[in-house]
């Protein structure tokens, strides 16, 4: 009896063993297949409720690795930066969450006044730490051997900005402030390495599908106007306006020769085509570039409101001549110099930032690549400075234009007002 009863004991034993090792193998698979890429599928060779399938899955796990997908990195998501109202954050925003949680990780490395602590600054302009690196033609005056610098910059909106990144327009599309990245995925690839500080790489699938979900779902869009654009629909067109002062402020954004002294069409000079983010063909007397160009110097970085720390560089351009010049944050000379006009010299890219997207304006507070302008009218009125001051005695030092036009307050509530309505 002990026999049996001892080989029952080992039976039962073997069973229990078993029935663990079943269920821990079980819960094993479905942790990996949870775990697994899903929208792997190619909706373009499907058909019908099969593609469809596909599109959602696709757009689903698009969602998540935007929403949600830390790489296990340092806690941020795509979301921490780019709000799902807005696609970017304001000081406003950074305070009220400062002051819901001190541990969000917004508040981490390049959130931070030095990189390590304080918070004054992201409070105060709602300003990363991004570390750039200096390319040959450019060094700091007095360290030649860096090789990289630290500027403080907005985070740009997604707002409209990735549904417009089209192929076949080389130097137009070009994302971020001073065009480095040359598509939604290596835009993506560069923030998770730079401000996730990931210790998992991203797939080319997973890149892929944040940057899908970010032509596709609505929240990217200021309108279903935009949206059905961006789908291959009609261009939008300038509301007509309903003041008076709306449609003086219509006035400045039309397509018509500039005449110094007018002010008609002086604002489409820059800020023309169908998402108002490109030069038109008019520009070319006043500022020398060709249309559709989307790179210009206003000033900013000059002025330098926020009062950032200013650095000294040396450009020097294919001809061995040098250009010496100082600047918080020298913007598209560090990247892509001649994106503005390629038959310019490399020292032609200073201070150069990319024209923003027009549409949905209004939400996406604060404004430049500094976030030196904290509402629509300051970003505005930043114009009466650039276009009133001769070139003789321009502090912002962007003279193209200065003089020939004078920018009033009434001129400057009715760009606003106009601006409130796209």
């Amino acid at each position: 009896m002990k026999s049996v009863r001892s080989r029952e004991t080992v039976w039962v034993l073997a069973v229990l063993i078993g029935l663990c090792w079943s269920v821990s193998g079980e819960d094993e698979r479905a942790a990996q297949a949870q775990s697994a890429i899903k929208g792997d599928c190619d909706p373009a060779l499907l058909t019908g409720n099969a593609q469809k399938k596909c599109e959602n899955e696709r757009n689903h796990e698009g969602r998540r690795l935007f929403d949600a997908e830390q790489f296990a990195g340092n806690g941020r998501t795509c979301v921490t930066c780019h709000s799902k109202q807005t696609g970017t954050i304001s000081p406003e925003d950074v305070q009220a969450r400062l002051a819901e949680d001190q541990s969000d990780p917004l508040f981490l490395g390049d959130g931070l006044d030095d990189g390590v602590q304080g918070t004054s600054r992201i409070t105060t302009h709602a300003t990363i730490r991004i570390e750039l690196q200096l390319p040959p033609w450019v060094k700091l005056a007095n360290d030649p051997t860096a090789r990289s610098i630290v500027v403080n910059r907005g985070v740009p909106t997604t707002v409209d900005t990735p549904s417009f990144v089209k192929a076949g327009q080389p130097g137009l599309n070009k994302l971020l402030v001073d065009g480095r990245a040359p598509n939604l995925q290596q835009q993506a690839l560069g923030a998770i390495h730079d401000h996730t500080e990931n210790t998992v790489e991203p797939t080319a699938l997973e890149l892929d599908l944040i940057a899908e979900f970010q032509q596709n779902d609505g929240r990217f869009f200021s309108s279903e106007a935009v949206r059905a654009f961006a789908k291959g629909g009609a261009a939008p067109t300038l509301p007509e306006g309903n003041t008076d002062s709306e449609r003086r402020g219509r006035l400045m954004f039309l397509d018509t020769p500039f005449t110094p002294g007018s002010k008609v069409g002086i604002c489409a000079l820059c800020h023309s085509g169908p998402m108002l983010n490109q030069a038109n063909q008019f520009s070319l007397p006043v500022f020398g570039t060709p249309p559709g160009v989307r790179f210009f110097d206003i000033g900013v970085s000059k002025r330098n409101i926020p009062t950032n720390p200013v650095m000294d560089f040396i450009v020097t351009n294919d001809d061995g001549t040098t250009v010496a010049f100082s600047s918080p944050d020298p913007g598209m000379v560090l990247t892509n110099p001649r994106i503005a006009n390629p038959a310019t010299p490399k020292s032609f890219g200073i201070d150069f930032f990319r024209t923003p997207i027009l549409r949905g304006i209004a939400k996406t507070a604060p404004y430049f690549h500094d976030n030196s302008a904290k509402t629509l009218r300051d970003a505005v009125h930043h114009y009466v400075r650039f276009f009133n001051f001769p070139c003789d005695v321009d502090p912002v030092g962007s003279c193209t234009v200065g003089g020939l036009i004078e920018l009033t307050e009434e001129d400057v509530d009715d760009i606003t007002a106009f601006l409130k309505l796209l």
